[in-house]
C-alpha cells in the first residue's frame, strides 16, 4: 500500500514512528535493521518525506511490537463518522487491494477495524503480524479467498472467518468489487 493517491497524511506516520521508536528506546539504525528496510527509508518516513507501502509499515509495526494501526491512526475526536470512501486509506504495492482504517483499538484494547476493497488479480500476501494476532473477516460483497497460506477458504457475502494473523496469510478477490470488514485482534 502506498500513501500516494490515498488520504493517509505522511505526518501521522512520521509522528507515530518517532513516538513508538522513542518508547522502544531504539535507534533509527536498529529499527531499520529489525524491519529489514534501509536506514535512509526510515529516516525519510520519520521526516514525513517518504511514501511508505503497507508492506514497509507492517514490517515497522512488527519490529516495534505494535499493531499496524498505531502507525496510521489519527487523533480521535469524541464522535467519529467515516463516510464511505473516506478515512485513512492505503493501496497495496503488488496486489489490487485498498485498506481503510475505521477504528484503532483504544489503550488497553488491542483491536483495529478496517474496510477492505479488492479486485481480482494478485493476492495480497501478508507476512505474520505481532505474536497473538487474530484476524476476523466478514464479507460484504463479492467473493474472497482468505486465510493462512496453507488453509485458505473461499468466502461469500455474509460469511465470517477468523484465523491466526501471526502466520503468513493472504487475501485474493475472486470477483470484481469484493469488499469486507477486517477486525485485527492483538493479544
Amino acid at each position: 500500500m502506498t500513501t500516494e493517491g490515498s488520504r493517509l497524511p505522511r505526518e501521522w506516520v512520521a509522528a507515530a514512528l518517532r513516538r513508538e521508536r522513542a518508547k522502544a528506546g531504539i535507534s533509527l539504525s536498529e529499527l531499520a535493521k529489525r524491519a529489514g528496510i534501509a536506514k535512509s527509508t526510515l529516516s525519510q518516513l520519520e521526516a514525513a518525506t517518504g511514501n511508505p507501502g503497507i508492506e514497509t509499515l507492517w514490517a515497522l509495526a512488527v519490529a516495534l511490537g505494535v499493531p499496524f494501526s498505531v502507525l496510521v491512526e489519527s487523533p480521535a475526536p469524541a464522535v467519529t463518522v467515516i463516510r464511505a470512501g473516506e478515512g485513512p486509506s492505503m493501496r497495496a504495492e503488488d496486489a489490487p487491494y485498498v485498506g481503510t482504517l475505521f477504528s484503532a483499538g483504544p489503550a488497553g484494547v488491542r483491536r483495529d477495524i478496517y474496510h477492505g476493497a479488492m479486485e481480482p488479480g494478485a493476492a495480497r500476501e501478508s507476512d505474520p503480524h505481532i505474536p497473538g494476532s487474530v484476524e476476523h473477516i466478514v464479507i460484504s460483497t463479492g467473493r474472497l479467498l482468505a486465510g493462512p497460506r496453507d488453509e485458505t477458504v473461499e468466502l461469500a457475502p455474509g460469511d465470517y472467518m477468523s484465523y491466526r494473523g501471526d502466520v503468513p496469510h493472504l487475501y485474493r478477490a475472486l470477483e470484481p468489487g469484493t469488499t469486507f470488514v477486517l477486525i485485527m485482534q492483538h493479544v
